[in-house]
């Protein structure tokens, strides 16, 4: 007896094209729009963290004006001690100075696309991070008001696209692939 497989299956009994056509299609259409989508991704994180690093340095306003977390540096440093009571108070400003760095660093260069893929990963490690220092200070809703996972999880997503179209990243490629044919 001769076994077929669902597709053959499907095939056979309809005017449909078979799963390689659609497949190809699907293929090209998630390669196109799945490598633009990583631009919407890259903006939006690295975005976010530079606008978190202007309201901590009160380029947004002060303290209370719409739209303002913490409107300067100082108050920032009184919420790192509310997410780390578990470090010493000596070791808040340093933390505060670190993460204020990591956060314009990869803003930077997820903006600009370049090392997308490792900015991405450190982006998503270090987002992980905020949100395990909110679940256990602040309860676990804090981290879901703030939308740490949806972050965590763009950012996995970013890591793993295949191409990164508008970045110096896609700039050296082509450029190496242009010097390789010559």
């Amino acid at each position: 007896m001769e076994t077929t497989t669902l597709d053959e299956t499907r095939s056979r009994m309809t005017n449909y094209p078979t799963k390689t056509v659609i497949n190809k299609l699907e293929d090209r259409l998630s390669l196109r729009w799945g490598s633009y989508s990583s631009v919407i991704l890259r903006c939006g994180l690295g975005l976010g963290f530079l606008s978190a690093v202007a309201d901590r340095l009160g380029l947004w306003g002060a303290f209370g004006q719409p739209n303002v977390e913490w409107g300067n540096f100082s108050r920032f440093l009184e919420y790192t001690h509310t997410l780390n009571w578990f470090v010493p108070a000596e070791m808040i400003p340093p933390l505060g100075v670190i993460a204020t760095g990591a956060e314009i660093s990869f803003g930077l260069l997820l903006l600009a696309g370049w090392h997308t893929r490792a900015a991405a990963l450190l982006t998503a490690l270090l987002l992980l991070t905020f949100g395990v220092a909110m679940t256990l200070a602040l309860g676990v809703k804090a981290p879901l008001n703030f939308a740490v996972l949806t972050g965590v999880g763009g950012a996995l997503l970013l890591a793993n696209c295949k191409s990164f179209p508008f970045s110096v990243d896609a700039l050296l490629l082509r450029r190496t692939h242009s010097e390789e044919l010559r």
